[in-house]
């Protein structure tokens, strides 16, 4: 008997890889790329095969369960809504609606389940204090977009398969499948670029895994890149270089700002020789089409918001916005830029209670969290949601968490599994997962290099005891509303996306696309923007007035830039193919092998510590200190070292054994919650002054 066929999108990271998950009965069988996909064309990472392991493994939640100090009972789901709900009023009772947070995680966005239903229960909470894993990685994108073209979703995608010249500073796209660019298959998209006669170059503090397969690499001093981009933008104007287009404002303002900010003048900061930098702008402005792309390494840094402002604005003046090649903009199906009224205006409307840090699309940044749980005082935090998310091994100061989260009165998490964070819930309520859901990719159809959809059956049936996400957030919402009845049914939030669809671009609708087991291609980027902007003019804004106050503060860095003799060094973080953040340890398949928690030094820099590889360092930061192996290596920058994040599953109380067996470290017992872009309230996770010694 031949084994049945189901294809699905995987939805493990932001390159949505379509699948072939070949299975019989309730067992999966094997899990391939699915050649008949014109987005991934049959391309598959090694996370894909993890959907099967997440599936079967024993250590996944499948029922509520509560702490007791005779170790964690499962309850009814009965049970476990009347304890949350009672809870959580109480408090809010006791106390102020402030006083309960909701955490939402990374994973929220790849299950549509979550991103479909989770805010509706942020909302029920009435509470201003929501935060989220988009202030550890991605504000400064969302802050410059809605800053310079009049919403924070409106992002601009490098259409790499049609460049001439790629520009990566601070990314990793080979590791991460892309990250805010979905793109499969990337090291093929990017070979296809030198085949064609064009060029990349990576600019990184590290020799990075796509540095390898790129024409040029170029070291730079952590943390420096925004005076890198005032300079490559000084030799556009000084040099006529200029190609705007006629539908911007504040050119005038951005020259003035860069005019004093020449190559000659950065090469201190950066590390990066005033020729060179000419050499690269020079390239960038005589391809024929040429896209300048920054992730992880230009945002999770103290100038991230400007950093992101820069380099959009460095595409529109090379006339590289907008343009097929350069920097374009996604149609997709279901656009949620649709259900905008008017222009975008959610910023520091309020702020934190402790240290002051501004909202932000209707969060707070965590780095305030657990000051804001461990402050006493009117509007402290004392009950906390989390949803999917790991804040202990993913924010700052992971070690001030765990103490913080000691203190709640209670806590509830959605998640299935034990792990770092949700060992210090009161209860966790296990979804249904992964091959036993449905799923569109709402965000990442909406970042994707070429304009497609799909939607993903499920492969397999929950089983009757298990809820899906939706219902969870569902009814959790109706009992703090005040809407749950006794006979209370929860509505597939799908059916919002088919609604979605069909008012789209493309007139379409749930039912057609399930036509479609391999998703359809829907064409690629076009020319889009000025149809598309929500700024008031309906012009680029290069001069933005809040990123315009920031000068001040990156002129007073340029001028303060030494590290202290304590801290010598600066510490930078790396993702490799088989992890994703903290979230896939448990995996046998994904954590086997080489140990890959390690810290990255350049041989010199040991040498001078009288560190030889392997040796066992101490890593000491002003937040904490951990111990790890050294591997040396001539591919990091001088001063600066490097190591993963996501690991660190070392506490106790966590009961995922095959993480525990490979635990590593976490660089966010490193990482200082005090340090951020203060604009923007993004953590800074690249250049954090450490000590390294034996």
């Amino acid at each position: 008997m031949n084994p049945s066929i189901h294809y699905r999108a995987c939805n493990l990271c932001e390159a949505i890889c379509g699948l072939e998950i070949k299975y019989e009965g309730n067992q999966v069988i094997s899990i391939a790329g699915d050649k008949n996909d014109q987005f991934s064309r049959g391309h598959v990472c090694p996370k894909a095969v993890a959907l099967k392991d997440i599936y079967e493994d024993p250590n996944r939640l499948r029922q509520p369960v509560r702490r007791t100090e005779k170790g964690w009972e499962t309850i009814s789901w009965q049970e476990a809504f009347d304890e949350v709900a009672s809870k959580l009023k109480v408090i809010q009772a006791q106390h102020s609606t402030n006083a309960v947070a909701m955490y939402a995680g990374n994973p929220s966005v790849h299950n549509s389940g979550t991103f479909l239903a989770g805010t509706g229960l942020m909302r029920a909470l009435k509470t201003k204090n929501i935060f989220s894993a988009t202030s550890t990685d991605q504000l400064p994108h969302h802050f410059a977009a809605w800053q310079m073209f009049g919403h924070p979703f409106l992002l601009p995608i490098p259409d790499i398969d049609h460049t001439d010249f790629w520009l990566i500073m601070g990314g990793n796209p080979i590791a991460s499948n892309g990250s805010l660019m979905t793109v499969p298959d990337v090291a093929n998209r990017l070979k296809a670029i030198q085949q064609r006669g064009g060029k990349v170059v990576v600019i990184d503090p590290r020799f990075t895994e796509t540095a390898a397969k790129a024409d040029e690499h170029h070291f730079i001093r952590p943390a420096t890149d925004v005076f890198l981009l005032l300079a490559m933008l000084h030799v556009v104007f000084a040099e006529g270089l200029d190609k705007s287009p006629d539908d911007v404002t504040g050119l005038e303002a951005l020259k003035e700002i860069v005019a004093e900010f020449s190559p000659e003048k950065v090469e201190d900061q950066t590390g990066i020789k005033a020729d060179t930098i000419r050499h690269i702008v020079h390239e960038f402005t005589s391809a024929k089409s040429a896209v300048a792309y920054g992730r992880i390494g230009i945002s999770t840094q103290a100038f991230g918001g400007a950093c992101q402002w820069l380099l959009n604005a460095f595409n529109v003046v090379t006339g590289n916005m907008d343009k097929v090649g350069g920097a374009m903009f996604t149609q997709p199906a279901m656009d949620i830029l649709s259900t905008s009224k008017g222009v975008y205006d959610k910023y520091n409307r309020y702020q934190s209670r402790v240290r002051g840090l501004p909202e932000f699309m209707g969060e707070l940044p965590v780095s305030a969290l657990a000051e804001e749980i461990l402050t006493e005082g009117e509007g402290q935090i004392k009950a906390l949601i989390t949803s999917c998310g790991n804040p202990i091994l993913s924010t700052p100061n992971g070690r001030q968490l765990d103490v913080a989260f000691e203190k709640l009165e209670f806590m509830v998490s959605v998640d299935i599994y034990i792990n770092e964070t949700t060992r210090h819930a009161h209860l966790i309520l296990p979804p249904a997962t992964g091959l036993e859901v449905s799923h569109y990719d709402l965000t990442f159809n909406a970042l994707a290099v070429r304009n497609v959809t799909r939607f993903s059956e499920p492969l397999f049936p929950k089983s009757d005891e298990a809820k899906y996400d939706w219902e969870i957030f569902q009814e959790l919402t109706a009992r703090l509303t005040g809407e749950y009845t006794t006979d209370f049914q929860a509505q597939d939030p799908h059916a919002k996306v088919d609604m979605g669809l069909r008012f789209g671009a493309y007139k379409l609708n749930l039912d057609e696309l399930r036509k479609y087991p391999h998703g359809m291609d829907l064409g690629p980027l076009k020319s889009c923007l000025f149809n598309r902007l929500q700024t008031i003019d309906k012009k680029i804004h290069l001069a933005p007035d809040l990123l315009l106050k920031d000068v001040v503060r990156i002129h007073k860095t340029f001028n303060n830039t030494k590290l202290s003799a304590d801290f010598d060094l600066l510490l930078i973080n790396r993702r490799h193919l088989r992890d994703n953040n903290s979230w896939m340890h448990n995996s046998e398949r994904l954590i086997k092998g080489r140990n890959r928690c390690t810290l990255l030094i350049h041989s010199q820099d040991a040498a001078q510590r009288k560190i030889e590889e392997g040796t066992m360092v101490k890593i000491r930061s002003r937040v904490g200190e951990v111990l790890v192996s050294a591997k040396l290596t001539d591919k990091m920058m001088r001063g600066v070292v490097c190591l993963p994040h996501g690991y660190g599953h070392d506490r106790a109380g966590v009961q995922l054994p095959i993480a525990q067996a490979h635990a590593g470290v976490s660089v966010n017992d490193l990482t200082d919650e005090l340090i951020l872009d203060e604009l923007t309230g993004n953590a800074v996770f690249g250049g954090v002054p450490v000590q390294v010694y034996c």
